[in-house]
């Protein structure tokens, strides 16, 4: 049946396919590849308690307690890696969050552990001084930083309360993204979602609750909410799906502001969840740091169709921004299972399709709507003419199929750096049955940071 468009669908369509016309493809050269391996390990500190000296004794199915090492496999779905917990020390991997530094080096941090707040209390929380070669192809660790709470800053009991050292740990916090300053390093968090301030010897200083319109932001990992004593009381009103927080953590350039990046978008009271029109939206939440406060400013940034989760987050300028988003999947299409209902061990269930950087615009002409995309490079497809892969792609690219992507930061004017998380020893997106190794890599992007 025909029918008639009034003036004012039409002009929606006409703005929405306008919106979408001005996401912008820019290409992305590979210029250089640095790799950590994957079962890269680091001593606990020697002051640290005995407890942490081994790390993923609560990864079994059950969460039961085992002391043997290598004796539970990592699994992605289906399929079993080859690198087998617990370990004999802390891995240095899942890096979500990094920052070019003026010396050259650069600033990460490994996220909560192993993938939850159930499993990751022996799982210590450090940052790391990276160096990469890109000519040889080596990552150098210059330092790594274990966090703490000497002074008792966290609002509730950490797992080694009692200890003579307060290490902190993935069952206190999850940290994902970093803004290191002279001071020490602002940290965003998800179990919170949290504001972090640590010191330069990584003891915390500052815990900032996240609030919104003057309400606050909780997600179900959040300490300090309670289970109703009764089953036929209401649930507590936390407002975040898990994982849902701080994955993303700008500076503005001035240093004067900081902008959190939800990485799931926040449900309103009618149980549906923010969009822009129609598609799902993530807040970016402005701090200002001289006064330790929420400003109540905050833009939305909307997913692609594909999208469902941002990576992280670096200012270009005082109004634009990077910006990774991705899809949930991982592995590439030709080795897809036949039928992903019915996973096996030595294909995908569910390919990678959309890895990309945004470059996006907010400012105050925006304020309390969307964000604009100005345009993109995808992950998927990089041109290598030089051959500086050292992992993936095929003939002339080169492809980042990992489930997550959390490191993206300009290093000057026409590059920038990239790299995955490896969720250790649980993502396997370059092979079917390997763990995914540490992959950092430097693009040239020149027309894309120009953008307008």
């Amino acid at each position: 049946m025909t029918r008639i468009l009034s003036a004012s669908t039409a002009l929606f369509i006409l703005l929405a396919a306008s919106a979408q016309a001005n996401e912008q493809q820019f290409k992305a050269k590979l210029v250089g590849q640095a790799i950590l391996p994957a079962n890269t390990i680091a001593a606990a500190p020697a002051d640290a308690s005995e407890f942490l000296k081994t790390s993923g004794k609560f990864t079994t199915p059950d969460r039961k307690r085992t002391e043997a090492l290598g004796t539970v496999p990592g699994k992605d779905g289906a399929r079993i890696t080859d690198v087998k917990l617990p370990f004999a020390g802390q891995p240095i991997q899942g890096f979500s969050g990094i920052k070019t530094m003026p010396d050259g080096t650069f600033w990460t941090l490994s996220d909560n552990g192993f993938g939850s707040k159930q499993n990751s209390s022996d799982a210590m929380l450090f940052l790391h001084q990276l160096k990469f070669d890109w000519d040889s192809g080596k990552v150098e660790v210059v330092k790594n930083l274990f966090l703490s709470d000497p002074n008792k800053k966290a609002p509730f009991p950490i797992v080694m309360e009692g200890a003579d050292k307060r290490y902190l740990t993935g069952a206190d916090f999850d940290i994902e993204s970093i803004q290191p300053v002279a001071d020490g390093f602002w940290i965003g968090e998800e179990f919170g979602p949290y504001l972090l301030k640590f010191d330069t010897n990584g003891q915390l200083t500052d815990v900032f609750a996240t609030t919104l319109d003057g309400k606050p932001v909780m997600s179900p990992d959040n300490p300090l909410l309670q289970l109703p004593g009764n089953p036929t009381q209401k649930m507590p009103a936390f407002n975040l799906k898990r994982s849902g927080g701080f994955e993303g953590l700008a500076m503005s350039k001035d240093g004067s502001k900081l902008y959190g990046l939800l990485e799931g978008p926040i449900y309103k009271e009618d149980g549906q969840v923010e969009n822009v029109d129609g598609k799902t939206a993530i807040r970016v939440i402005e701090f200002d740091v001289a006064s330790k406060s929420w400003t109540g400013r905050s833009w939305l940034y909307p997913f692609a169709d594909k999208g469902i989760a941002i990576g992280d987050f670096n200012m270009l300028d005082e109004t634009t921004a990077l910006v990774i988003e991705r899809d949930n999947g991982a592995g590439t299409k030709d080795k897809a299972c036949a039928d992903p209902k019915q996973p096996k061990p030595d294909c995908f269930e569910a390919p990678a399709e959309l890895k990309r950087v945004y470059k996006i615009e907010f400012s105050d002409a925006n304020v309390g709507k969307s964000v604009r995309k100005i345009g993109y490079i995808d992950l998927m497809r990089i041109e290598d003419p030089d051959h500086k892969r050292r992992q993936g792609g095929g003939e002339g690219f080169y492809d980042m199929p990992f489930v997550t992507i959390e490191n993206v930061d300009r290093v000057d004017a026409t590059h920038i750096v990239i790299g995955n998380d490896n969720n250790l020893p649980f993502s396997a997106g370059r092979a079917v049955n390997k763990a995914d190794d540490n992959e950092f890599s430097l693009l040239e992007v020149g027309d894309f940071l120009n953008a307008k």
